[in-house]
């Protein structure tokens, strides 16, 4: 039997869990590390070897206790999602101690910190995107939200930066009343958001936080994008590529309410391609697409697997096992380019939560973290 492939996640989502559960089921043997800052995350008790990692590290000392923890574990895999770019800019001080990082280049992952610089490199690849404003004033908010309503559409806005839908709200003319109460409600009335950014709250002249105007949560300006909100069908694009950014598979997973799908329609996955080798977006990225206005336009890419990549197995693919091959040096079967692509005629499904375990606390009281000193 060939040695075992030690794989590590580092700080990532809840749902990698899936993304181990895929690694086991490769013909080789794989041993999956795992470390994170909460130590209630099923990612620890899902590998085989769990372990709470330091929190509050600036990003240079985190690549420096990575770099260490690869080389004590003898790390042949890493896949990075906390300081994703910090690792990735250190990729030839990792490969010196024999890991391979599974990530993007620093360039292509750099290109979509910013949602706004993200849309600025969509538009050089010629993918289209809805319409939108960054928006950092009031005066610049009112102008965005006008101009939307203008065309018959209503606006939403999120952070520039953030993951998971984080800050997403859609703004609204309608007073909060006791009507808004009942069921989930993520509509901000404009005029709320305006006041914030002039100011007029905890981050404003007269606050605490002030006199430097509208601050977020860390102390940075508060950045957002407004642009139209597309409430359609969802298409969520998977892509494995090889180390140079050559798209090896490309599968769309189609969500409409409940009900998911997939889809290798033409106008979902030819855009990733092309995205993909502009970007050199290596390994597993996830392009998210709505429709505008009766076409399809990206309104989102991540620089790592998504969350829901695990679907894909209903569909025969393992993209967690042939993107760690393809960190090896390996070239996966099938997964050439060429090819027609799995058959995902008549696949329909939808999702069902599950439970999973956690680490058994420590007595008394929970895991403790090691804490970065000041």
């Amino acid at each position: 039997m060939s040695a075992p492939v030690r794989v590590w996640l580092n700080r990532t989502y809840a749902e990698n869990v899936f993304f181990i559960e895929q690694l086991r089921a490769a013909p080789r043997p794989v041993v999956v590390h795992a470390t994170h800052g909460d130590p209630d995350s099923p990612v620890l008790a899902a590998a085989d070897h769990g372990t709470p990692e330091p929190v509050d590290l600036p990003a240079a000392d985190y690549v420096r206790y990575a770099l260490d923890y690869c080389a004590r574990h003898a790390v042949d895999v890493f896949v990075p999602q906390l300081h994703q770019l910090a690792i990735a800019l250190a990729r030839p001080e990792f490969e010196a101690t024999g890991t391979a990082l599974l990530c993007p280049p620093a360039t292509a992952i750099a290109a979509f910190t910013s949602k706004a610089d993200g849309y600025a490199a969509i538009a050089g690849a010629g993918l289209p995107t809805p319409p939108w404003w960054r928006v950092r004033t009031p005066g610049e908010l009112w102008d965005a939200v006008e101009r939307i309503e203008g065309a018959g559409h209503t606006a939403c806005l999120k952070p520039t930066s953030g993951a998971g839908g984080a800050g997403f709200r859609v703004l609204t003319r309608e007073p909060y009343g006791a009507r808004r109460l009942a069921g989930w409600d993520h509509r901000v009335q404009v005029e709320q958001v305006a006041a914030a950014l002039a100011g007029d709250g905890p981050n404003g002249p007269d606050g605490p936080d002030g006199p430097d105007g509208p601050d977020g949560p860390d102390g940075e300006p508060v950045d957002l994008l407004v642009m139209p909100y597309l409430d359609g069908p969802e298409v969520s694009v998977d892509c494995l590529a090889d180390r140079d950014g050559d798209p090896l598979t490309v599968v769309g997973r189609t969500k409409q309410g409940r009900r998911r799908g997939f889809t290798t329609e033409e106008c979902y996955l030819e855009p990733v391609r092309r995205l993909v080798r502009a970007t050199g977006m290596a390994y597993l990225s996830n392009v998210q697409f709505r429709r505008f206005e009766d076409r399809p336009v990206v309104i989102d890419v991540n620089t790592r697997p998504a969350a829901g990549l695990h679907q894909l197995r209903l569909c025969g693919l393992n993209l967690p096992w042939d993107a760690v091959r393809l960190a090896l040096g390996e070239r996966p079967e099938g997964a050439d380019g060429a090819g027609a692509g799995p058959d995902v005629r008549g696949i329909e499904y939808t999702l069902v939560p599950g439970i999973q375990p956690v680490r058994p606390r420590r007595a008394p009281g929970r895991v403790s973290l090691v804490r970065a000193r000041a």
